[in-house]
């Protein structure tokens, strides 16, 4: 019998509407662009994805400046520690001008905002752009973000995830409150669409109501895709009911490998196909011609990074002024209790430092926060860094892979240039798309 074919990977890219990449040193890099607040900026990015059949595009995003660690932002500012931040889904408009198959995602909160106004503001890009919008679905987790919304504090982390459950229903019920054949204009009799095929939600729940009707019929893939990257245990139950498609973050593939079956044996557990939800861990790719040709651009790369990169970007993830404590003294008890951001990363740390309760550096060295070692990196030739990102598959590690940029728009260039013909040869990616929503190009099914 001949070779059954290579499973396909998923390709998402892993953007910021900000002034550095998820690397924050980024923007130190010689050949980064400078133009991060101009249409143009954003629109060179997606050409460059659309090029490659990325099959998404989807951008992270705080709502607020990094100010925890000394209590301050003139560190953020002075570092340019992502500093500057722009709304992701008006960023995504223009991407979604200059591309016809390209995924846009974009990161919206479901702590800060109201669920009518999510539902609308993804309904009209998956309506404007024929079915290819995602939400990014986060609960937000630092206090900075609180006090720019008139808050003392952010929620709990379960009550965050209690009121989350609420905002989905909310959103998903909007956007199946319109049967897909409702519309159906007759200009002589004057008469637009059939009410009995609009429905209300009428929703009332603890934290949240929202009545409708909703104001915009369903796209060509139905809604917008859900991305979701709980990791945390309630985390991991929220993103099992709703994702389909989930990011995650781990710092090797043996560690992927056991989340990825944790995760299918979650979603299963929940009463959905497993395969009907793409897992894509984050990873860096500094490709070259040779071999010393990438390390020589990785050096680069790595070098950019400064300290107070990681100690900005750790105090405002977890809520907890590193600057307090000398880089060398063990944290407390106390001081672990008082993290109300992201546990993922207290328990990494813990884990590879070996210690219950680890020092600064620690922090620093362990999580990679703010470093090229915060995600795995594979650098190499295109050959050798398709043998890795085989191996992740075939283990199975993941459904694909989130490609962050060391640099804007270099790093997405190079891959798109170098590792994305080879991935091709293979027949790991497609060299065109499947369809013309994400949806399709995901290979997920349009929802009941």
């Amino acid at each position: 019998m001949p070779p059954s074919a290579p499973r396909q990977m998923t390709l998402v890219a892993f953007l910021q509407a900000q002034n550095c990449s998820n690397y924050p040193a980024s923007w130190r890099h010689p050949d980064a662009a400078a133009d991060f607040l101009s249409a143009a900026y954003y629109q060179r990015i997606a050409r460059t994805l659309e090029a490659g059949t990325f099959q998404l595009a989807f951008f992270d995003d705080r709502l607020a400046m990094p100010s925890s660690y000394n209590h301050t932002y003139a560190q953020t500012v002075r570092y340019g520690i992502r500093a500057v931040k722009l709304d992701a889904a008006t960023v995504l408009t223009t991407m979604g001008c200059v591309t016809e198959r390209l995924g846009l995602g974009a990161t919206y909160s479901t702590t800060y905002f109201e669920p009518f106004h999510v539902a609308r503001v993804f309904g009209t890009l998956d309506a404007l752009f024929a079915g290819r919008a995602a939400w990014n679905v986060v609960t937000s987790l630092n206090d900075s973000e609180a006090a720019n919304f008139g808050r003392e504090e952010h929620l709990a982390h379960d009550q965050r995830y209690d009121r989350a459950e609420e905002f989905m229903e909310i959103v998903t019920g909007h956007w199946r409150s319109w049967d897909a054949d409702a519309i159906a204009p007759d200009k002589v009799r004057g008469t637009f669409a059939d009410p009995d095929k609009v429905h209300r939600l009428d929703y009332t729940g603890t934290y949240l109501r929202s009545r409708g009707p909703f104001t915009i019929p369903p796209s060509a893939q139905r809604r917008p895709v859900i991305i979701q990257a709980g990791q945390s245990g309630r985390g991991r139950t929220f993103a099992a009911r709703w994702a389909e498609l989930i990011f995650v973050i781990h710092p090797s593939r043996d560690a992927a490998t056991r989340g990825y079956n944790d995760y299918k044996a979650a979603i299963a557990a929940s009463g959905r196909d497993p395969n009907h939800v793409k897992i894509a861990p984050a990873i860096y790719v500094v490709p070259g011609t040779t071999r010393a040709e990438a390390e020589a651009k990785f050096a680069v790369i790595d070098g950019l990074a400064k300290p107070e990169d990681a100690l900005e970007l750790l105090s405002e993830v977890l809520n907890f002024d590193f600057g307090a404590k000398a880089l060398d003294e063990p944290l407390t008890p106390a001081d672990l209790d008082s993290m109300t951001g992201l546990r993922a990363i207290i328990d990494r740390v813990v884990e590879m430092s070996g210690k219950p309760f680890p020092t600064p550096s620690d922090f620093v060295r362990c999580s990679g926060r703010a470093t090229v070692r915060e995600f795995p990196t594979l650098v190499g030739t295109p050959g050798e860094i398709v043998d890795e990102m085989e191996r992740w598959l075939e283990a199975p590690a993941c459904d694909g892979f989130v490609i962050a940029a060391t640099h804007v728009p270099g790093a997405y260039e190079d891959f798109v240039r170098l590792v994305v013909p080879e991935l091709q040869r293979r027949g790991l990616t497609r060299p065109d798309y499947r369809g013309a929503t994400l949806r399709e190009n995901l290979g997920l099914p349009l929802p009941v």
